[in-house]
């Protein structure tokens, strides 16, 4: 890799004020075409002008010195000569010193939502002295708040209320990512359990994963967890708890598998201060006896994952190469937070050309489904195929795959050490209390003033709609094209993914309790295609899957579909494009034609657009279904059916040929496109420059380029001997 191509891999970085200081000052003086001639160290210069350090390397040439910054070591945690970091805790938190470890399995056959029966009981359990706590962990109320954090948290010897009996069974959540307060037995076979909130608050109660021995096959056992905040649970709606045997992972080679029955979400009355509180109830048969068994509220992922993950990476000598693993910044525990940048290193100036793509996950603790996509991306985007090879050498991909590892690490659902949700926080000043979020925001505001940065898009979690489904920003009052030009993206993805991805369940639009999310900020920021991508805790409600659970590889599935969606967004080929963008605007015209039908002054926006909800669920909660219509018309709408051509077919004279007959009918279409867009032109104030409809669609023109410019941008754009492999999307 040359010195250029290096230096482009890591000047985006923020590691702390010193590096950032020191890059933006020296990195001022490099010259683009540096041709090393001799190299000193700084310290070596007795010029008082240079400070006496050996991170500054000095060139000579052209008859001057030039400093640039030493390229960074290897990164501690990921270095193939060091172990893993170690994982830090509160100092006052026990855990125990067994390593909890799953294997992969995808089950053979989709996994059916629960059915009710109408049958199902509803558990209400009084405060009694004669109950038989059987395990209860109060060491998270020992302080009010962050104290300081200390490897491997508190290994004192533990101790449990009850001792091993006969017929009780135990349970323990002292591990990486467990949640679990306490546990009552309330019958022979019935227990009441308690998850713990996040912690240093006193709310935020949804994930749990604990472990059971002591198991007997055979036997029917009711499980309760009584404090759950949350009025509405995909649990009412088919979803079933995750069950993982040690037993039968070894003996059968079966992993995480939805189970239980007698499934029932409802409001108990164990409320405190008028604040209801709501229970979930299930039944279950352990397989085997005297198995040591887990329960979850979904796949776990943890810090350690993550960091096993990573070092893989760092350790195979072919990916290694166009990923570059490097430490964002410390979280308050001391943990690393990792930011990955994937491009193919070139040798010369090429590089700075590149747009890039952002992708971060993990903000919230307890949505792990999140990690799962990031997993599918990575695994994607650092293979060997023509389309993954063809992605790295047109974008600079940069990736934070856990922004908030303190959170995993101790089993919190939402918030981070300093008990506040970071994904609220993305716009404040408190580098120290949120600096995750800190980074991220001043490591892109510094990416964006080197290149373009033509889509964000972080990774969640919800708790209360199914599929999976995009929150972007609502562009509708600067610029109608802008409007339409923000939904072509998700409507791309829902194409491609059409048992997963749902369109209509997408919202564009910006509440003001939602202002310091990272979509939004960076959406003000100026990039045009800021997303959240939401994806279900349940399954899907579309297509072949409908009626099923998503598993770990449905969810690694959609960092392909996303990749794939990325390729028909940017492919020189804009037919796709100008699709997608005149079924949006059918989609307008023939919801406001229902509204002028019914004699209503709602506009588009309003129809299809339904407000989020609170912080209840993830980047935005509770929402109606208010878009079915949206859906039903998508169906509706008939266009040609088009598939990617490989490089040789776009290259092919016949190819090139269509391809003008094509632009010379969407050229008359997109007079037709500018001249509505241009009646609804909007000049509301905006922090960022106001841009015309005629310079959007001067852009639009020049995504057509002509024959001889095609065939120059298909070879910039593709690889030179692979061809793309043929896309499994159809736009029906």
């Amino acid at each position: 890799m040359s010195e250029d191509s290096e230096k482009e891999d890591y000047s985006d970085r923020t590691i702390s004020d010193e590096d950032e200081s020191d890059e933006d000052t020296f990195m001022k003086f490099v010259n683009e075409d540096i041709h090393q001639c001799a190299l000193l160290t700084a310290d070596s210069i007795s010029d008082p002008f240079f400070p006496g350090t050996t991170q500054i390397l000095l060139e000579y040439q052209l008859g001057r010195w030039v400093p640039r910054l030493r390229e960074p070591r290897d990164l501690y945690g990921v270095s193939s000569s060091g172990p893993l970091s170690p994982t830090r805790w509160p100092y006052h938190c026990e855990v125990i010193d067994e390593k909890i470890e799953h294997i992969d399995w995808t089950p053979l056959n989709p996994e059916p939502m629960y059915i009710p029966t109408g049958l199902e009981m509803e558990p209400l359990y009084a405060n009694s002295k004669e109950e038989t706590v059987v395990y209860l962990a109060e060491d998270a109320y020992k302080e009010p708040c962050f104290v300081y954090s200390r490897v491997g948290g508190n290994r004192t010897p533990l101790k449990q209320p009850v001792d091993n009996c006969d017929d009780t069974l135990m349970f323990e959540a002292r591990f990486e990512s467990g949640n679990l307060q306490k546990v009552v037995k309330v019958a022979e076979y019935e227990y009441q359990l308690t998850v713990r909130p996040d912690l240093f608050t006193n709310k935020h109660t949804q994930w749990y994963y604990f472990q059971v021995t002591n198991t007997q096959a055979g036997i029917v056992y009711r499980f309760t967890i009584i404090n759950f905040t949350k009025p509405a649970s995909l649990y009412n709606r088919g979803m079933r708890p995750l069950f993982y045997s040690e037993k039968e992972a070894s003996a059968h080679n079966i992993g995480w598998q939805r189970i239980g029955d007698q499934i029932k979400y409802y409001r108990n009355n164990q409320g405190q201060d008028r604040h209801h509180h709501f229970s979930l109830t299930w039944t279950f048969q352990f397989p085997h006896s005297k198995d040591t068994c887990y329960f979850a509220h979904c796949y776990p992922y943890t810090y350690t994952n993550l960091q096993e993950y990573l070092s893989g990476i760092n350790n195979d000598p072919v990916r290694s190469k166009f990923c570059k693993i490097r430490v964002l910044c410390h979280t308050i525990a001391r943990n690393m937070v990792y930011i990955l940048t994937i491009t193919t290193p070139l040798k010369n100036s090429e590089s700075r050309k590149r747009k890039a793509v952002i992708l971060t996950a993990r903000v919230h603790p307890g949505e792990t489904n999140s990690s799962w996509i990031m997993k599918g991306f990575l695994d994607y985007i650092l293979g060997n195929s023509s389309d993954a090879k063809l992605l790295r050498d047109t974008f600079v991909f940069k990736v934070v795959p856990m922004l908030n590892p303190d959170g995993v690490i101790v089993g919190n659902y939402r918030c981070s050490l300093a008990g506040r949700d970071l994904n609220r926080n993305y716009t404040s000043l408190l580098k120290e209390s949120f600096p995750s979020v800190w980074y991220t925001r001043n490591m892109i505001r510094r990416l964006m003033e080197k290149r373009e940065v033509i889509l964000y898009c972080d990774l969640h979690g919800h708790s209360k709609k199914e599929n999976i489904f995009m929150y972007g920003c609502d562009g509708s009052d600067r610029c109608k094209a802008l409007y339409l030009q923000q939904r072509i993206f998700p409507l791309m993805l829902s194409k491609n993914c059409p048992d997963k991805f749902s369109f209509s369940s997408c919202k564009f639009n910006i509440q003001k309790s939602k202002e310091g999310t990272g979509r939004v900020v960076m959406w003000k920021m100026g990039i045009r295609n800021s997303f959240t991508m939401e994806a279900t805790f349940c399954g899907s409600t579309l297509g072949n899957k409908r009626g099923t659970h998503f598993n770990t590889k449905d969810l690694e599935s959609m960092g392909y579909h996303f990749c794939d969606s990325l390729l028909d967004y940017c492919d020189p080929d804009r037919t796709k494009y100008y699709q997608c963008l005149r079924e949006l605007e059918e989609m307008e015209k023939h919801i406001n034609l229902e509204k002028v039908i019914d004699d209503s002054d709602t506009s588009l926006k309003e129809i299809t657009l339904d407000l989020e909800t609170s912080s209840h669920a993830s980047d935005s909660s509770e929402s109606n279904d208010s878009q079915t219509d949206l859906l039903k018309l998508n169906s509706q709408i008939k266009t040609k059916k088009i598939q990617l051509k490989t490089k040789k077919e776009r290259n092919s004279t016949i190819a090139r040929h269509q391809n003008i007959r094509e632009e010379e009918q969407e050229v008359c279409d997109k007079g037709h496109l500018v001249q509505r867009h241009k009646e609804s032109v909007s000049d509301v104030t905006d922090t960022r420059p106001s841009i015309s409809d005629d310079c959007i669609f001067d852009y639009f023109r020049r995504q057509l380029p002509n024959q001889a410019e095609r065939s120059l941008e298909s070879s910039l754009l593709s690889p030179p001997t692979d061809d793309r492999t043929q896309a499994h999307a159809t736009f029906d």
